[in-house]
């Protein structure tokens, strides 16, 4: 079963349509200051960093060092990457962010 099915609900997709709704990068900053913690905030921008810098072919050591990031949460962003819903691989490619395939 994948996320969608377990998450799928009214109100994620509210969220999602918010979300989609935002034009700017300060329009974001607005709604997630808002809607989040700057913890939760902090946590998935460290996601991002770590997805990119493995998808560049970086060792868990330099992203320990530059993104702060447990090796738990790389694990978990680097199971996401090879076996998740690739919807890391979808948002980089939209971005032109390039990266190498695991």
């Amino acid at each position: 079963m994948h996320m969608k099915e377990k998450l799928q609900d009214e109100n994620i997709d509210t969220l999602f349509q918010a979300v989609l709704s935002l034009k700017t990068p300060e329009e974001c900053y607005h709604f997630f200051e808002d809607l989040c913690t700057v913890p939760e905030l902090k946590a998935m921008s460290q996601r991002i960093a770590v997805a990119q810098m493995l998808m560049e072919g970086h060792i868990y050591a330099d992203i320990v060092a530059k993104t702060g990031a447990s090796t738990a949460t790389i694990s978990r962003v680097a199971r996401a990457l090879n076996y998740g819903s690739d919807g890391y691989h979808l948002v980089f490619e939209r971005m032109g962010i390039p990266g190498q395939e695991n």
